[in-house]
């Protein structure tokens, strides 16, 4: 069951804690063939997943928009790798965000594109996202706003050449899923050391699943491929949300970040806390323990602790 979050800006590593950038190091000669420029990657994608967790921590919006960028902007990402000889596949990516900022409103529109090819030349991904964030800001504390998502996977929906045993392996899988909510926000506390908003809001979720099976005299029975193989749901869902910030000096502070939401699917709650130390100008950590909530789940509860560490020298 997919789940929403209320998501915000994140800033830069750099300005987030004043600590150093990792140091970036050329590559020599011969790196590709020896499987260095391997291993380098992973180690950049370690680096760039730990910046990412530093910026989370620090909520850009945390205090209002007094400091956000005004007028339109956005960027444009594409990736694409193609493959021959052992393997023949390839994988293509689009991202894009559109952003307008004037006077007190401020908004943003998102899309992404996912296309795939396994081995066999057959499409395995064709995904499709659109997100929507939008704020009204009445006063330095009082603000509405509104998000909106669309997701689509168009090999969910496609039945062509499947045997009615991988048929029923896509019992459940979500072909559209369409969420738009709003509401009013307020900033309880918005000082220099401590920031704490909460914002509750109500949304219309809309969502099309493949349906490998039916009621027949009280008995689950599969369907065969020809037969009927979607079920569609609307429903009501409410978001009640908490950010929580507070520095306690120049080299700790904490966060508190939290998200409820209700729906007659499921509910679903969230809770991460968040201890931030600027041990030097050299050393940084995150410890965060995060909390998952859902309520239709075997296990509804899942744990996580994680530790991020920024040394540079």
């Amino acid at each position: 069951m997919n789940k929403f979050a209320l998501l915000t800006s994140a800033s830069a590593l750099a300005v987030l804690l004043g600590a150093p950038a990792f140091a970036q190091t050329e590559i020599a000669t011969g790196a590709n063939v020896t499987g260095v420029s391997g291993v380098n990657e992973r180690l950049d994608d370690v680096q760039d997943a730990v910046e990412d967790d530093f910026a989370r921590s620090e909520d850009a919006a945390r205090f209002g928009p007094a400091d956000r960028r005004t007028g339109t902007f956005g960027s444009v990402a594409l990736t694409y790798t193609g493959r021959t000889g052992n393997t023949e596949n390839q994988d293509f990516s689009l991202a894009g965000r559109l952003s307008h900022n004037v006077g007190q409103f401020q908004q943003s529109v998102g899309i992404l594109l996912e296309y795939g090819e396994d081995d066999d030349g057959d499409t395995d991904t064709e995904k499709t996202s659109v997100i929507y964030d939008g704020n009204y800001y009445f006063n330095d504390r009082f603000y509405a706003f509104a998000l909106g998502r669309l997701a689509t996977d168009g090999i969910a929906d496609d039945f062509d050449g499947l045997t009615n045993e991988e048929f029923l392996e896509r019992d459940g899988r979500v072909m559209r899923d369409a969420f738009l909510g709003f509401g009013p926000g307020y900033r309880i506390i918005n000082n220099d050391t401590t920031a704490w908003r909460v914002q509750a809001g109500v949304g219309i979720r809309y969502t099309k699943t493949v349906n490998t099976w039916d009621d027949v005299n009280g008995v689950a029975t599969p369907v065969l491929v020809s037969e009927d193989q979607t079920v569609s749901d609307t429903s009501t869902g409410y978001i009640v949300s908490s950010r929580f910030y507070h520095k306690f000096n120049d080299q700790f502070f904490l966060t508190n970040d939290t998200d409820y939401l209700t729906s007659d699917a499921n509910d679903v709650a969230t809770n991460e806390l968040g201890l931030n130390f600027k041990m030097s100008d050299a050393f940084a950590t995150r410890v965060s323990y995060k909390t998952e909530y859902v309520s239709d789940r075997e296990i509804r509860t899942d744990n996580t602790l994680g530790v991020s560490l920024v040394y540079g020298f």
